[in-house]
């Protein structure tokens, strides 16, 4: 019985495909393992992650509340210095007229 070129390639493509699932999974679960290992080291358990996305999402809504805070705060003080150089132009001209 004689192999032939093409069921070696075959069986060798199978062998290698399931090799790379195997370490795969191998290596999630390092990951997933180092992951939880840091987590915890900061104090935050598996159970916690529902308060923890929560508390991702509260910091989020209020970065950007605060970013949008500093927008208006900016266009505020540009209107009040264009109001005042608009102010002063034209209290100047009402003086250059009147005399």
């Amino acid at each position: 019985m004689k192999i032939q070129d093409d069921d070696v390639r075959a069986i060798v493509a199978e062998t290698l495909a399931e090799q790379h699932r195997i370490q795969q999974e191998s290596v999630d679960g390092i990951v997933l393992k180092a992951v939880a290992s840091v987590l915890a080291s900061f104090g935050i358990e598996d159970d916690d992650r529902k308060e923890l996305r929560a508390d991702f999402l509260h910091l989020r809504r209020w970065r950007k509340s605060v970013e949008q805070a500093q927008s208006y705060t900016f266009k505020a003080v540009i209107t009040v210095i264009a109001t005042g150089l608009m102010v002063a132009v034209w209290l100047g001209v009402k003086v250059v007229l009147g005399k």
